[in-house]
């Protein structure tokens, strides 16, 4: 058994733990130090596609075109399809409502699994620590 973090956060994502799961991403989060070249939301972006794609047996998509719009990422596991919006010194609730503004989880409709939506922020703090926020 690996005892990684990436390991750790897959075994909770099988588990249905998706909030364990980001939790202890949050925490790693808080462990990375601060770059000044890292204000934007596209790092995060490519940073958690990178992230999510340690993880096994997981379909990862950045900026999967729906009808209305593109998910920044969409994680599809054997029952769950987890579609996640990134925001970058904005807020979470933000990034749900367009999700819902969008309707991007309509997109999943017919796959036959749980669609779960995630608004997720990054923001840096006045003690320049990379600060992971989400809502579902």
């Amino acid at each position: 058994m690996c005892n990684t973090t990436v390991a750790k956060m897959s075994a909770l994502i099988n588990k249905g733990n998706m909030d364990g799961a980001l939790q202890l991403l949050k925490t790693f989060w808080e462990t990375v130090p601060y770059c000044d070249n890292t204000d934007y939301e596209g790092h995060y972006q490519q940073t958690m596609y990178i992230i999510f794609a340690l993880l096994t047996n997981f379909r990862i998509l950045v900026e999967q075109h729906t009808f209305r719009g593109r998910t920044d990422i969409t994680m599809e596991t054997k029952d769950t399809i987890y579609v996640i919006e990134l925001k970058f010194n904005k807020s979470a609730q933000e990034a749900l409502d367009q999700i819902n503004n969008k309707h991007y989880a309509d997109a999943f409709a017919l796959k036959g699994k749980t669609v779960e939506k995630i608004g997720m922020n990054f923001m840096i703090d006045e003690d320049k620590t990379i600060v992971l926020d989400w809502v579902k």
